[in-house]
């Protein structure tokens, strides 16, 4: 293991640790025994066996014995609509009843239904309403969250989602990345004219949202019930002029090649994916568009039909999860819960698993260069454990075994 030399004092050891570090090109979970993690300045300055490390320079850190319990990176939420207004039990009661998602749609529910709620708070209100969901990720060891707009669906609504997701982040020892999501539904006064919806309200929320400085990516929705491939392609078109990476909801509900068009536009992801076909596996994995599944959404839409896996492993794709927490189809808190599902319900290992809800979930963020896994140089963005298995964090259904999260090299508690 490398260490880096530096002449600012360390903010401290954590040392008698089992290290999972989750670094690229090794097999299962590299865990290594009697390990220790030094940081510096918030960064990560030595990580692996602590027989390794130099006597001098352990004595210079304030150490702190974790007892044998397990270490991983902090985890990622690389799919939210964290910030709305409002729920949607209503529907999830239809559903009950028999209703599908497209009916619910149709008749004016879904993403349609959040929009009244959310433009009547302020930004101030729409933090409120946000912040003990976030609480809740970041008991369960999360660092770093995605939020989109999309439940506004006019200029001024969505900037306001995009600046209270930014304030989240002043109020939280959080990382908060935006997603602009204008592209996610049409509202009833431009019923049946999206291309008017695109000139008049997305194109130029897009452009505003830019010059505030609050969005890092931009996102669509590509569906029978949402926007075409050429529709998103306009979207992605003022993206790339205005130097922004592209994320698209796709291929959920049917195959529109939705996938295979955010991977022309060298895409960070492609979400939800149930119905995707090989051709558009091996467009993710040729252009490393990272493929983000989302159980959350599966189970509570009661689907039958399964993300490609098989495909997306044979095809070279990145993996990542996350729980597309959101007031309608995926009213989910819970990143330990998203784990056990995308096992469960995916078959997806546990190795694929805690990699999907950290270093491929930075991935899919443009942030693995920062955090996701725990390697020299990086962000001391850390999880520690009440576990003695690493497999325990898929494994166990509601229990959260957290026993300290530290970002950036601070403390945070559970």
């Amino acid at each position: 293991m490398n260490q880096l030399s530096t002449r600012k004092q360390a903010s401290g050891i954590w040392r008698n640790v089992r290290l999972v570090t989750l670094r690229e090109n090794v097999d299962g979970l590299d865990v290594i025994e009697d390990a220790a993690v030094a940081v510096v300045d918030g960064r990560i300055v030595y990580a692996g066996a602590e027989r390794d490390l130099s006597a001098d320079f352990a004595r210079s850190l304030e150490a702190t014995d974790c007892k044998g319990r397990v270490m991983t990176p902090a985890l990622i939420d690389c799919h939210t609509h964290l910030v709305h207004g409002g729920n949607r039990a209503r529907e999830f009661q239809m559903r009950l009843e028999g209703a599908t998602y497209e009916e619910i749609a149709r008749a004016g529910g879904g993403i349609v239904s959040s929009v009244k709620a959310t433009n009547a708070l302020t930004v101030d209100q729409l933090v409120g309403s946000a912040l003990p969901r976030l609480d809740t990720l970041l008991s369960e060891g999360v660092s770093t969250v995605e939020i989109k707009s999309g439940y506004g669906l006019n200029v001024a609504a969505e900037l306001n989602m995009l600046r209270a997701a930014r304030k989240l982040e002043t109020l939280r020892p959080v990382r908060i990345v935006t997603s602009y999501l204008a592209a996610h539904a049409t509202p009833a006064d431009y019923k049946g004219r999206n291309g008017d919806y695109i000139s008049d309200v997305v194109l130029p929320g897009l452009d505003a949202a830019h010059a505030e400085g609050l969005v890092d990516a931009v996102d669509g929705f590509c569906e029978g019930i949402a926007f075409s491939t050429a529709e998103i392609a306009r979207v992605f078109d003022r993206a790339r002029a205005l130097g922004l990476p592209v994320k698209l909801h796709a291929e959920q509900l049917s195959n529109l090649g939705g996938a295979r068009l955010a991977a022309s536009y060298g895409a960070l992801s492609s979400d939800h994916l149930e119905y995707l076909d090989a051709e558009g596996a091996a467009a993710l994995a040729k252009a490393g568009t990272v493929a983000v599944l989302l159980p959350g959404a599966f189970y509570a839409l009661r689907e039958e039909r399964l993300p490609p896996v098989q495909a997306l492993r044979d095809a070279g794709a990145h993996i990542a999860i996350a729980t597309d927490c959101n007031p309608g189809t995926s009213p989910l808190t819970s990143l330990l819960l998203t784990m056990n599902m995308s096992a469960t319900f995916f078959r997806l290992t546990v190795a694929e698993c805690l990699a999907g809800a950290t270093r491929e979930a930075a991935r899919a963020l443009g942030l693995l260069a920062e955090t996701g896994t725990i390697e020299v140089g990086k962000s001391a963005d850390l999880a520690i454990w009440n576990i003695e298995d690493p497999a325990e964090l898929v494994y166990r259904i509601g229990f959260n075994p957290l026993h300290e999260r530290i970002f950036r090299g601070q403390r945070t508690g559970q």
